[in-house]
């Protein structure tokens, strides 16, 4: 069984999989995310970093899958392949900090990428407002957050409203 968490910067998916994966007896899986090379880099100059920052995110996050997978354990993960793919890049690509060039070439990458790997058995989604989401990242202090463009957070908010309406998937 694969559950995967889905929502936004700061709405509460860590949490949530601690607490399924007590419940349920699977392991709590935490997306590579923050051992990104280029997190801090990214928050710094997104324009210069972003397509960095979501390549190493997506081998990162498909090399982890398709170990847990091959494992046959069930799991909780906290965060989805898809939130890379029709969340965070669109949007750097949206607000101009991600080239059409280096855009087409990441979706081109995913595309292939995500043959590799298992889609989710279900995917529980969170929604937040964007005050609750600066307040619970402001309540963590993770130093490389603490800078983050407002416009961006509600730009990632507003895409996920758009892409959880369509999903086809097993939803909660």
């Amino acid at each position: 069984m694969q559950i995967a968490i889905s929502g936004n910067i700061g709405a509460g998916k860590t949490e949530l999989t601690k607490l399924l994966s007590k419940h349920y007896g699977y392991k709590a899986v935490f997306g590579p995310s923050e051992e990104n090379p280029y997190l801090n880099s990214f928050y710094e100059d997104m324009r210069r970093w972003s397509f960095n920052m979501v390549v190493h995110s997506l081998y990162a996050n498909v090399k982890q899958l398709a170990e847990l997978q091959a494992s046959g354990e069930s799991f909780v993960r906290a965060r989805s392949l898809y939130d890379d793919a029709y969340i965070f890049a669109p949007n750097l690509h949206d607000m101009g900090l991600m080239s059409d060039r280096d855009f087409k070439n990441y979706s081109d990458l995913f595309d292939t990428m995500i043959s590799l790997v298992k889609l989710p058995d279900l995917m529980i989604y969170i929604r937040s407002s964007i005050p609750n989401l600066v307040q619970q990242i402001q309540k963590r202090g993770r130093d490389f957050e603490q800078s983050m463009r407002m416009d961006y957070l509600k730009g990632l908010n507003d895409r996920y409203e758009e892409w959880i309406k369509d999903y086809k998937g097993h939803l909660v």
